[in-house]
């Protein structure tokens, strides 16, 4: 039973919550760039998890359900249909065989998650099915390919009596997402010796920079007012998700799921992981601005976060 994919889209992408234990041999973590949306799919459906699931991004990716199952959507307003009927995400959704979805182009936000109940069954590689395409890891191939059309992805069949009387179910309002053209990003300053030094940190949080063209899953530059550090680089170093670096040009570079494991940029700090999300979502052209977070109260958050989604 499988999910028959008939246009790919810009970029599909098997994922799962992400492969770690790996880093210190350079393989990066990978997994789903707004966590927050792929968790809510898996809860609305009683996944694990860990369950893998499609992030599209940009849309234009349509597919047929080959089997009945429930499905639920989270994410961006990627304009998604089901059987050419415009529906909505942050909720679920009962398919029958020969169902079509489709997602065509962005309204609000970059990525939405579509996942199905139990989960797509995709065979794991170094403990995760979580595509990488410049680690060729993951996917439906184990290659780290990204979807392309033909693919069959696979998943389990539900009772019909499950797909018929299931009940919908939604995201409650206060914990859905939107993705304005102007947001306020919290992170933790690096005051170590591998800090860009304070009057790069002062620069940073006095002014807004802009999210270029220049974005993909390993990290966005940002653009604007030209940040001058204390030095042009650091001992390399392991890396963590939202590090933000500051290259040789001035302009910061936030780093994402699929980020290179070591880096020698100086550092301005770390990106609150609550609010990657926000960012990953963010269309070229978005202002954000950042403003400092301790690091105790980042971490209280997280683990807030991480024993609702049973993490």
């Amino acid at each position: 039973m499988s999910l028959h994919v008939l246009k790919a889209g810009f970029l599909s992408l098997i994922q799962d919550y992400g492969r770690y234990g790996y880093q210190h041999i350079g393989v990066t973590h990978s997994g789903p760039l707004d966590e927050n949306a792929f968790l809510w799919s898996n809860r609305l459906l009683g996944n694990h998890y860990n369950a893998p699931q499609i992030e599209v991004s940009y849309g234009a990716f349509s597919a047929t359900f080959l089997e009945q199952t429930m499905i639920a959507i989270c994410g961006a307003d990627l304009s998604a249909t089901l059987n050419e009927q415009a529906i909505s995400p942050w909720r679920t959704y009962a398919v029958n065989t020969g169902d079509t979805i489709s997602f065509k182009a962005p309204v609000t936000g970059l990525r939405s998650y579509l996942a199905v109940k139990d989960g797509f069954a995709v065979d794991p590689q170094l403990s995760s099915c979580a595509t990488v395409v410049r680690e060729k890891l993951g996917g439906i191939h184990q290659n780290g390919a990204k979807l392309s059309e033909a693919d069959m992805v696979p998943y389990a069949s539900q009772p019909h009596v499950l797909v018929k009387h299931g009940l919908v179910k939604r995201v409650p309002s206060q914990f859905t997402s939107t993705y304005p053209k102007k947001i306020t990003l919290r992170f933790m300053p690096n005051i170590s010796q591998t800090s860009a030094g304070e009057r790069a940190l002062k620069t940073f949080i006095q002014h807004s920079y802009k999210v270029t063209p220049n974005i993909d899953r390993m990290g966005y530059r940002l653009s604007g007012k030209v940040i001058d550090t204390e030095s042009s680089g650091i001992i390399s170093q392991g890396i963590s998700l939202g590090a933000i670096q500051v290259p040789k040009d001035g302009q910061p570079i936030v780093l994402m799921r699929d980020r290179q494991t070591m880096g020698g940029y100086p550092l301005l700090g770390c990106v609150c992981g609550l609010d990657m999300g926000k960012l990953a979502q963010s269309l070229p052209g978005t202002e954000l601005s950042f403003v400092p977070i301790s690091v105790e109260e980042a971490e209280a958050e997280w683990i807030v976060h991480k024993n609702f989604f049973g993490v």
